[in-house]
């Protein structure tokens, strides 16, 4: 006979193994986003040269405040209100959101068309081509979030498989060409196939039409986040842009180069939210009082992670680099510190802003992100006025750091807040 002790072990222990299921699949699915964009950065370092490398830099920088711009309005919303729904409300949803993407990449990516043309030069082509594929590129991402909002991860690691089978002929005809606009197309062309598949997926077509009807009903998240997104990514675009302008373009391409040593860990950090804030947000309806130390395991535990990555890197021969990375690595290689250090402390106030996301907490995640913001604005490019692109990379380790600080206290405050005013279970029938 079963006992009542054994009867509720029994949910619990079938809830864990689903979050260690779900995470699972969203560590394979972050495995297969960083291999893809790790090998794109390796493939263009060392077919173009540091120079061409960062003018590539610079249109992916802009791809990320893209990205971020739709993530805001479409795909954070459905991460915190359509987690864990019913398939009905999240098919709904999904039609919706995907197409609000889908028409963000539009808007989007015909202003970088116009912006490329009139540019010209060496970074108008880049911008124009980037432009063109920005939609299958949001759309692609959209699906993702989808995924993970119905607990289906393995559905979302198979996209982003698609996405970097298709990339390998794609960046081999872009190395025949040998221009940075060609490797964009490729990029970004072997996205939008992966987009197309995932509406064979998920068996959803986006909807244009439904895109004022999702940013009306989710205006009271949806701006906040697209200002907090855009904050983050911005911030990081007028740090590139500005080091280009005080130290020139081949400083940028030092820094990515810097970074694709990190890149697994960028790649988690940059898309931690497609697991973790489902997660969060599962956390906080079933065990409201552990969603302070989940969030706590999981910043800690990136965090612990990006610095033994760093650590190991530091014992990589100069041969074994520039295997890697090219004439970009002797460079590069001098970063690896405070750009490990500034990763760190970037994955530790993940754990936080996914719980602050779980929450519903806009406005203290606003806050965080916009104080987060102006320091690595300010550090980065005070640092790159001092000391140069070594000075800028110790002035955005520390102010991620600090970043991270501030991040840990607004969670904190908000759980304080949740426990004192607490809100009221909705029992069903």
């Amino acid at each position: 006979m079963t006992t009542e002790k054994e009867k509720t072990r029994a949910p619990a222990g079938s809830a864990r193994r689903g979050i260690v299921g779900r995470l699972s699949w969203g560590l394979a699915d972050q495995a297969a986003s960083s291999i893809t964009n790790f090998a794109v950065g390796i493939y263009v370092a060392r077919s173009l040269g540091l120079t061409a490398f960062g003018v590539f830099s610079l249109a992916w920088v802009t791809y990320g405040v893209a990205l971020n711009v739709s993530r805001g309005l479409a795909t954070d919303p459905l991460m915190v209100r359509f987690s864990g729904v019913s398939d009905a409300a999240w098919r709904g949803a999904v039609v919706r959101s995907s197409g609000t993407a889908l028409g963000v990449g539009a808007a989007l990516g015909a202003a970088s068309v116009v912006a490329g043309l009139a540019l010209g030069g060496r970074v108008g082509p880049a911008f124009a081509c980037l432009g063109a594929v920005l939609p299958g590129l949001l759309l692609q991402d959209a699906w993702r979030f989808a995924f993970f909002a119905a607990g289906a991860g393995r559905k979302a690691f198979v996209n982003d498989l698609v996405w970097g089978v298709v990339l390998v002929p794609a960046m081999v005809v872009a190395a025949r060409v040998g221009s940075v606009a060609a490797f964009v197309l490729a990029w970004g062309g072997a996205a939008a196939v992966a987009a197309v598949y995932g509406c064979f997926q998920s068996g959803i077509r986006p909807r244009l039409t439904g895109a004022r009807e999702w940013l009306r009903e989710h205006r009271d998240l949806g701006y906040r986040y697209l200002a907090e997104n855009v904050s983050n990514s911005g911030a990081s675009q007028l740090r590139a842009y500005g080091l280009g302008a005080i130290v020139g373009v081949g400083a940028v391409g030092v820094v990515r180069g810097a970074e694709l040593l990190l890149g697994p860990f960028l790649a988690v950090l940059m898309g931690l939210s497609l697991v973790t804030v489902a997660e969060a947000a599962r956390v906080l309806r079933r065990a409201p009082h552990r969603l302070g130390a989940f969030c706590l395991l999981l910043g800690g535990g990136q965090a612990v992670a990006a610095l033994l990555w760093g650590g190991a890197l530091l014992l990589v021969p100069d041969r074994g680099g520039e295997l890697v990375l090219g004439g970009v690595w002797s460079s590069a290689s001098q970063l690896i510190v405070p750009v490990t250090l500034g990763v760190a402390g970037a994955g530790l106030g993940t754990g936080a802003a996914a719980g602050l996301r779980a929450l519903g907490a806009a406005r203290r995640s606003l806050r965080s992100q916009l104080i987060g913001s102006a320091c690595y604005v300010a550090g980065g490019l005070g640092g790159a006025a001092l000391g140069g692109t070594a000075g800028s990379a110790w002035g955005v380790a520390a102010a991620t750091v600090c970043g991270s600080a501030v991040w840990w206290l607004q969670l904190r405050s908000a759980l304080c807040e949740r426990h004192q005013n607490p809100i009221p279970e909705v029992r069903t029938p």
